[in-house]
């Protein structure tokens, strides 16, 4: 276990102004406080914080930070409080430790909710103080080191929770050799079988190739001298995970890669990496297609670097990175590289506004994420943040737009602004008309057609790739629904007011919101609307006084408060079920049904559907919205002890209509060669349209086929009726009512 003097001379290295005295008063009140806790390996608990603490030091952290490693888990194992921290060490390293003992353990197998919300608390911590993150993602490095000691039923889950949440964070934050050691201690343990073939068979490539990797950075370094660049050459096999994670992306074989090593070329200036660019190009061929230039076009988490890949030395396909030394820097050690926190005091000080690109948008994910997402749905959108390499596409103004691969224009709007995603109609990429739903490469400029009466469909969330388009869809989608229920609601609250002959107003449903326990009368018609609250309850919360008569008073030919004046319809086969009498006849009062595309939350009866011409009922069901019946259908029979759920519906169509509308016909056929080309004729020829078959064979002489056509209305239905039965192939047409 590293000494007192040790962690303070590791400190020392980097910052000759370090407060020892600090150091040295965490060191021996973490000792204290744990006291004689043991890990599961049976080591003393405190070489835990030591070693988080030992890891920063590599990182080349502040003192406060270094000290909240070494507290990090007192307060939530130990009898530490915050209080006491504070006295001691002072406000800002107090702040440190509570916002690291609110993250508890994540659950990602069974307790996805509890998961969620300890990533919000996670993420909400490192938002105000992104040291959090630093010492979080040290503590998770030590413990997947020592993985082997965790109880074997809890070690899958920690390996794959670093994987989906503390191996992309690092990555986010550009800390690359944290999340490569991440990576593969994770991988090792969810994938032992995997991970041990492609080690070996590194190894076995290493043997085989000898000194290659020597002899590609000496004939680098040395052409690059020859040319008046004096560079360091670094050159290494690829990591197990990596090479892992290609194999799978492009579903390939071990012996099918081609780049297992990669370089690194560290200059003194950006002009000295361009000018290496230009040598190594010269010089040998370069694979088309693997060119990016980040350091023009910096990743959103302020990785800079140019990237090729070359047929080089020894013919070896190598992928080369050209960086300066303060890119390199950043590139190993991402935000911790960067000048906010090096103030030996550990004050944020002055430059707090010069925040890095990275933890810029690690704040704008929190803020896109926290609003109204559901646990569930936080934690999804935000691996998808995490995941995915970046494509760069521009404004028609040149603003520039960072976004996950396979990101569509409808990802691109939402980064815009979400005003602009709700809006989208079409788009041009690079001038040229093109779907919402093509895939955008890098250097693509993207221009976005808007128009305010578009709202999202619902089917965006599935096509979408980034978080906050998919958050923005479905929030947009519930608006939209939750607007449809209002609309509804208020229809069955102004027809329920009328009914028992009080007069409706909306400021009068306001003061009754209280007893209807909801906050506005918006809610109010949105829960009639979906079925929870009865409209006689909303009169009667208005209207104290007023009772609905009870059954015994109500007459068969009396119009009761819900349309219960009842009769009887004499089905065919003989039937008898009631149906409300207001369901009866096209009331101008009766909820206006213009199709599935209008104001209304609506659907048709499953089998058979209904069309204009129809004498329609409507049945409520909760959650759900209105399913718009035929008179006729059997189904009504299972609604006839559920009178609250009828409606009043009626057609509100114009002779110009052009809506479509869902009806079934049974068609009883020939059984023989070009029967069903006649039947889709006579339907085509008429102008309905198909939209589902069912062939049933009754015979070996007749087929029966059950057909969902679309019509314009009822007259339209019967001349495709008409016309089919004179159609010598067919025997009979019926229209099928569910």
């Amino acid at each position: 276990m590293m000494r007192q003097y040790e962690l303070v001379e590791r400190v020392r290295r980097y910052n000759p102004k370090t407060d020892e005295a600090l150091l040295d008063r965490a060191y021996v009140y973490a000792m204290k406080a744990h006291g004689s806790q043991l890990r599961a390996s049976g080591d003393p608990y405190f070489s835990h914080p030591l070693e988080v603490a030992a890891i920063l030091t590599d990182l080349k952290l502040d003192d406060a930070t270094i000290v909240a490693a070494l507290l990090h888990d007192t307060i939530e194992d130990t009898d530490a409080t915050k209080a006491e921290i504070e006295r001691l060490f002072g406000h800002q390293i107090a702040t440190l430790v509570e916002g690291l003992t609110k993250i508890k353990k994540l659950d990602l197998v069974s307790k996805q909710a509890k998961q969620a919300e300890n990533l919000r608390k996670l993420l909400l911590a490192i938002a105000d103080d992104v040291r959090v993150l630093l010492v979080k993602l040290a503590d998770r490095l030590h413990n997947m080191r020592t993985l082997k000691w965790v109880p074997p039923d809890k070690r899958d889950r920690v390996a794959q929770e670093t994987l989906d949440i503390y191996a992309p964070l690092a990555a986010r934050m550009g800390m690359q050799d944290m999340r490569e050691e991440l990576e593969d201690l994770a991988f090792r343990q969810l994938s032992p079988e995997a991970y041990q073939s492609i080690t070996t068979r590194v190894s076995e490539l290493r043997q085989r190739n000898g000194p290659l990797v020597e002899e590609i950075e000496r004939e680098l370094r040395d052409e690059l001298a020859r040319r008046g660049i004096e560079a360091d050459v670094k050159g290494r096999e690829k990591a197990p995970y990596s090479i892992w994670g290609k194999m799978e992306r492009k579903a390939i074989g071990f012996e099918q890669l081609s780049d297992l090593y990669g370089f690194r070329v560290i200059v003194k200036s950006v002009d000295e990496c361009y000018r290496a660019l230009g040598v190594v190009h010269t010089k040998w061929a370069i694979v088309p297609g693997r060119f990016k230039d980040y350091i023009s076009t910096p990743k959103p988490n302020d990785y800079r670097s140019l990237h090729t890949t070359l047929i080089g030395p020894r013919r070896q396909r190598v992928e080369l990175q050209i960086r300066t030394r303060d890119m390199e820097e950043i590139a190993e050690y991402g935000i911790a590289a960067h000048a906010l926190y090096k103030d030996p005091s550990g004050e944020p000080g002055p430059m707090l506004s010069n925040e890095s690109r990275a933890y810029a948008w690690l704040r704008k994910t929190i803020e896109n994420l926290s609003q109204g997402l559901s646990p569930e749905e936080f934690l999804e959108h935000t691996k998808l943040e995490l995941f995915h390499d970046q494509v760069f596409c521009f404004t028609p103004k040149g603003r520039l737009i960072a976004l996950p691969r396979k990101a569509t224009p409808i990802d691109f709007a939402y980064a815009v602004h979400t005003d602009i995603g709700n809006t989208a109609v079409g788009c041009k990429i690079n001038g040229t008309i093109a779907p919402l739903v093509s895939e955008l490469k890098n250097g693509d400029e993207v221009e976005i057609i808007t128009s305010k009466a578009q709202s999202p469909p619902g089917a965006w969330e599935t096509i979408a790739v980034t978080g906050k388009a998919r958050a923005a869809v479905r929030r947009a989608t519930r608006t939209a629904v939750r607007a449809q229920y209002a609309g509804l609601g208020r229809k069955i609250a102004e027809r329920a007011f009328a009914r028992a002959a009080k007069v409706f107003t909306e400021e009068a449903v306001a003061k009754a919101t209280p007893r209807l326990a909801r906050a506005t009368p918006e809610d109010v018609f949105a829960a009639i609307g979906r079925g929870e609250i009865k409209p006689e309850d909303v009169v009667r919360a208005v209207y104290p006084e007023w009772a609905p008569p009870r059954a015994d008073e109500r007459s068969n030919g009396e119009r009761a408060p819900n349309g219960e004046g009842w009769f009887e319809l004499k089905r065919a086969h003989n039937l008898k079920f009631k149906i409300p009498e207001g369901a009866s006849a096209e009331r101008l009062d009766a909820i206006p049904i213009r199709g599935i595309n209008g104001d209304l939350p609506v659907r048709f009866a499953p089998n058979g559907g209904a069309v204009p011409g129809d004498r329609i009922v409507g049945i409520l069901t909760p959650g759900e919205g209105i399913t718009i019946y035929p008179i006729q259908s059997p189904a009504l029979q299972n609604f006839e002890d559920k009178p609250e759920h009828w409606l009043d519906v009626r057609w509100d169509l114009d002779e110009l209509s052009d809506g479509r509308f869902p009806a079934q016909i049974m068609v009883t056929a020939r059984n023989e060669p070009g029967s069903l080309a006649q039947v889709a004729g006579a339907i085509g020829d008429r102008g309905g349209n198909i939209e589902g078959l069912q062939m049933r064979t009754r015979s070996a002489d007749f087929t029966q086929m059950l057909i969902d056509v679309e019509v314009f209305d009822l007259r339209h239905l019967n001349a495709i009726v008409t016309d089919l039965k004179a159609r010598a192939v067919v025997s009979s047409v019926e229209r099928v009512n569910g």
